[in-house]
């Protein structure tokens, strides 16, 4: 191992000191190359971690078909958007990074219960089943969780809290559990029916699978890999946010058309950077506060930080987060992602866990994405600050499809299909609710006293703090239908807007909306049909929501300015706005549009594919 690391470090330095090439180049990446070769495409390097070492901003490393036991560390970025550096998966070729290793040395305890034996030395400095999940905000309800975990066939097995769980007959869900001493780390495990030694079993050897120890490495693209298996730590908002695969605290990442599954906690993390005080906060609003002064010292603003495009990645089997970021996911784009199965284990807790987490969304477009059985679909949690949430499907999810805490605004949340039961939570004030399907509970808070910052408009730049109270949202062009209730706004302290809205099925109107359109006979039935090439959205729709009220489509000009903030409601780039198509990309009938999230032109009942949307987002 010395040997090699000496070669790759020298290898590394010839290169710098031979000065950066004229022309682009592209290393290629084989099971069956040798890290002694110079990466062409007739010498393949074996490892991405050397053609890592060697690349310039502008080169491509391009991978190809096979399984890579590493962990990707890039120790540098691109220097522009059009001067990035590139790690693809071979176009055709299912390249897969994992931060697992395989194990064989099982030998039968009793009954389903095997045991292996194993030298702390295959873990080097990080022994995953000795590091215990633990932050603010992490609860772990009674007992001990460890970041390894063990598989069998590529789905893993649940922790066990003592030995003598796992030594009892198997159960509904097969468990593990480890114990490490000062030489060894013993597994036991239950492997119903089946000898593991002739299976596929792996266990969680990094912690991560691709992250840079070193923030600020900026204009990285990573890109078509199946990325997996990785012991991430709990990522909480004031630590230093560690995913399977990550940005640390950089601008200008694009990751897109991965398949991203089985972290111990998140999956793609765009957050911050850690420090002494990483976990200090006492979970407290105040140590957060602490947290966002040292991140503007530290480099967060626009010019630095943020600028990501995460987009048409599958995210699953995360029992934190799907996708995190605490700060640095501002100005970014998350779009046409698939994130499904996110805390479905539910062994420990806390205040971090969704498909989505963000803190400080600034400037954030979340558009197309498919979220479905995650504890919360997307929780947009302070400072989400001229974000929009836009044209995404949500389902099934076990609590909410979207928490929007302590935000002042301007948010926008527009053209989207929720369907959990659970809705809406809102902490917040500041945000507009415009062509939405809601056919669930909303719950509105009256107030919450926490002191949230807000900035001045598409900027990091603090411009005061304040608490939350109730009102300053805007209602436009909705379908709400069975338990979404908007009655709490009618005692709401600061004004409320409300206009072209359908109450369906029992939902109730609030008194600010002066005349909603009320069928509380009609019962939408909206439901989803899964079919081969995609999913249907199937329900009655009526004409008469269009030919029986005039709407205005929704701009800048109708929205106005949030209260709090002085800001107003406009695109990211500072022009105005114009909600003028639909969830499926279809132009509005800007003269009436049609309420909901779809520009329908026809009656009755109707099947709509929604998803995957083949129109413009």
């Amino acid at each position: 191992m010395r040997n090699a690391s000496f070669f790759l470090t020298s290898l590394a330095l010839s290169v710098a000191c031979a000065g950066t090439a004229a022309s682009p180049k592209e290393y290629h990446v084989s099971i069956q190359g040798n890290d002694a070769n110079d990466g062409s495409a007739s010498h393949m390097f074996r490892t991405i971690s050397a053609a890592a070492l060697v690349a310039q901003p502008g080169d491509t490393i391009t991978v190809h078909a096979g399984v890579y036991h590493e962990r990707v560390n890039p120790p540098r970025g691109g220097e522009s958007d059009t001067k990035r550096i590139t790690y693809q998966a071979a176009p055709g070729e299912k390249a897969e990074i994992t931060g697992s290793e395989i194990v064989k040395d099982w030998v039968k305890v009793q009954d389903d219960t095997w045991k292996a034996v194993l030298p702390n030395s295959l873990f080097g400095s990080f022994n995953p089943y000795s590091d215990l999940i633990h932050g603010d905000w992490f609860d772990p309800r009674g007992r001990e969780h460890h970041t390894g975990a063990v598989y069998l066939d590529g789905e893993w097995l649940m922790e066990a809290a003592t030995l003598d769980e796992v030594q009892k007959p198997v159960g509904e869900t097969p468990l593990w559990f480890g114990q490490v001493d000062a030489e060894h780390t013993t597994l036991w495990a239950q492997f119903k029916g089946v000898n593991p030694n002739e299976q596929v079993v792996e266990i969680n050897v990094r912690q991560t699978v691709f992250y840079p120890d070193q923030p600020f490495l900026n204009y990285i693209t990573v890109r078509g890999f199946t990325l997996r298996q990785a012991a991430t730590p709990w990522a909480p908002p004031t630590a230093e946010q560690v995913g399977l695969i990550g940005t640390h605290w950089s601008k200008g990442w694009i990751i897109e058309n991965n398949i991203v599954s089985h972290s111990t906690c998140s999956g793609i993390a765009l957050g911050k950077y850690g420090d002494e005080f990483d976990n200090t906060s006492a979970n407290t609003a105040e140590g957060y506060v602490a947290t966002i002064d040292r991140a503007l010292k530290n480099g967060w603003n626009k010019e630095t930080i943020g600028h990501h495009v995460v987009r048409n990645n599958t995210i699953s089997h995360c029992e934190q987060t799907g996708i995190v970021g605490s700060m640095g996911a501002g100005f970014s784009t998350v779009t046409g992602n698939t994130i499904h199965d996110i805390h479905v284990r539910r062994l420990f807790s806390g205040a971090e866990m969704a498909g989505i987490k963000f803190h400080a969304a600034i400037d954030t477009e979340i558009r197309g994405n498919h979220i479905f059985r995650t504890c919360l679909g997307l929780w947009l949690d302070w400072m989400a600050q001229g974000a929009r949430v836009s044209g995404n499907l949500f389902h099934d999810n076990l609590d909410r499809d979207l928490f929007v805490e302590v935000d002042h605004g301007p948010l926008l949340v527009d053209n989207n299909i929720f369907l959990t039961p659970r809705t809406l939570l809102s902490l917040s004030q500041g945000v507009a609710y415009v062509h939405n399907l809601v056919p669930g509970e909303m719950i509105l808070n009256p107030y919450d006293a926490r002191l949230t910052p807000f900035h001045k408009p598409h900027s990091t730049e603090l411009a005061g703090m304040h608490d939350n109270p109730y009102g300053d949202d805007r209602y436009y062009n909705n379908v709400f239908a069975g338990h979404a209730d908007l009655r709490p706004y009618d005692t709401a302290p600061l004004p409320v807007w409300m206009d072209g809205n359908v109450f369906l099925d029992g939902a109730q109107p609030s008194k600010v909306e002066k005349n909603p359109l009320l069928q509380p006979e009609v019962a939408p039935a909206f439901s989803l049909i899964e079919k081969a090439d995609g999913i249907y959205l199937e329900g009655n729709f009526d004409t008469a929501w269009a030919t029986e009220r005039a709407r205005k489509l929704v701009t800048s000009e109708l929205l106005g300015k949030a209260a709090i903030p002085n800001a107003a409601y406009e695109n990211r780039d500072g022009s105005p706005l114009r909600v003028q198509t639909d969830y499926l990309g279809a132009k509005r009938n800007e003269a009436n549009p049609f309420p909901g999230p779809l520009e329908i032109s026809k009656g009755g009942k109707q099947m709509l594919k929604v998803w995957p949307v083949s129109g413009p987002k």
